[in-house]
């Protein structure tokens, strides 16, 4: 163990240093971090969230191309898929966490395998004698209404699991969708020390995309810099996990940006001097997701900064933020940070919309949804689902403002990766604080 945690410390330093000049951790290097990061969680996660759920025992089964998310984030790091039906269980027997790997093979160092085809032929028979042999008081399955991360186990392996039980343990299977949403939410000391050079290298990414190197205004259009940003994070061997999306506000009569639906995709536009351009982007690294809106000014010549009014838009976007971070408490449900949220940001004047939702092993990841863009007086069930401590999200929202040099409404909008500790949130990598200036004139973020 000392050896790993040895490794980890280099190699998170490493990523630290890299990240400034966009170089990227080997293959080799970052299924070492994941797998160490994976025993860690089984270590330190696992056995506090079963005995929180009262399972102890849980079932995690896919086949290969039709993996559970849960599945996916505990496969060892150089398996990219499920392999033919791969079985795991994970036994609380009250003094320790049991695993086994009902397949053909050990599913990395966690799940050895507990499976002989020679001696048992059928494999869901194989399943039922360790299942008996246990023999736990509540049997947990991946199934849920409410949270696809906690859906994935599919029809036929449930028929399968309830045609190979006797009946007696048949009233023992429970849905194990806190225990799924549980396992996915909660970050590791480990995962967050490495989170923040993940974030920078976001960061650092927009920032270049979103600067005189990549943008000619009149000449370079909003679908250019999207598809720059594609191939930026190809050439770096990242993944984005969602195509980016870049858009301009501007003071014309005729344009009416502010008015889109967030179901459409903004017109391609040429980027012009005077025009305030957002983006939002987000990548996958180490098996963690960022998700980012920033906004760039393009300034007009003798401009060396935003103007005011845009300016005391961006400021008013910033304060959003604070009332929903401010919010944030253990044990409150989505919906009532939302709430209160919304609440003092009328009070103060705001013209708010929040939609922020948790972030991690997904973009949109598990846990408790604050708000949606199109539900605004809180969602039904997930929005139910309750504050905990060691979570990230995405804090994401925008703001309305009046621009009377404009004679129109923007909207500001704002998106920056946190973390909740249990007692206060903390942007991951800092959050941007200026508007980039195109041309840059000094630092817009810290």
């Amino acid at each position: 163990m000392k050896n790993i945690l040895i490794l980890l410390n280099i190699l998170l330093f490493s990523i630290a240093v890299k990240a400034q000049n966009f170089e990227i951790l080997s293959l080799k290097e970052q299924a070492e971090v994941r797998d160490s990061w994976l025993k860690e969680r089984f270590k330190l996660l696992v056995p506090s969230l079963m005995r929180r759920e009262g399972i102890d025992m849980w079932l995690v089964i896919s086949r290969e191309y039709n993996e559970d998310p849960v599945m996916k984030t505990m496969l060892p790091a150089t398996w990219l898929s499920a392999r033919r039906t791969t079985m795991l269980v994970i036994y609380d027997n009250g003094r320790e966490i049991e695993t086994f790997s009902v397949a053909r093979y050990d599913v990395g160092d966690i799940f050895k395998k507990s499976w002989d085809p020679e001696k048992q032929p059928d494999q869901w028979k194989r399943l039922t004698e360790i299942i008996m042999e246990k023999n736990p008081r509540k049997i947990g399955i991946n199934k849920s209404p409410h949270f696809g991360h906690a859906d994935g186990l599919s029809a036929y392996h449930f028929e399968k699991i309830m045609e190979y039980l006797p009946t007696s343990f048949k009233s023992k299977i429970v849905p194990a969708e806190k225990l799924a949403v549980g396992w996915l939410e909660k970050r590791i000391p480990e995962e967050m020390a490495a989170y923040r050079s993940v974030m920078r290298l976001a960061h650092e990414i927009i920032a270049q995309g979103l600067s005189e190197k990549v943008i000619i205004p009149g000449v370079t259009k909003t679908e250019d810099v999207v598809w720059w940003y594609r191939e930026k994070i190809s050439s770096l061997g990242l993944t984005a996990w969602f195509h980016p999306t870049v858009d301009v506000q501007r003071g014309e009569a005729s344009a009416n940006e502010a008015q889109r639906e967030f179901s459409r995709r903004p017109d391609n536009s040429i980027i012009q001097p005077g025009d305030l351009v957002h983006v939002d982007f987000g990548i996958s690294y180490l098996g963690l997701h960022t998700d980012t809106q920033e906004n760039a000014y393009i300034c007009r010549i003798g401009e060396h900064d935003a103007p005011p009014y845009l300016k005391e838009a961006f400021n008013q976007g910033l304060k959003l933020m604070d009332f929903l971070t401010d919010a944030f408490q253990e044990g409150k449900s989505g919906n009532e940070v939302l709430k209160e949220a919304l609440t003092k940001a009328v009070a103060a004047g705001l013209k708010p919309s929040i939609y922020s939702h948790p972030i991690g092993f997904h973009g949109h990841g598990a846990g408790p949804t604050i708000g949606l863009w199109d539900q605004q007086d809180g969602v039904p069930f997930t929005g139910d689902y309750q504050i905990t401590a060691n979570t990230a999200y995405s804090i994401e929202l925008n703001t309305r403002v009046f621009i009377p040099e404009w004679n129109k409404e923007i909207r500001m909008m704002m998106e920056e990766d946190a973390f909740f500790d249990g007692k206060k949130v903390s942007y991951i990598d800092g959050r941007q604080v200026n508007y980039f200036l195109i041309p840059r004139s000094k630092n817009s973020w810290k």
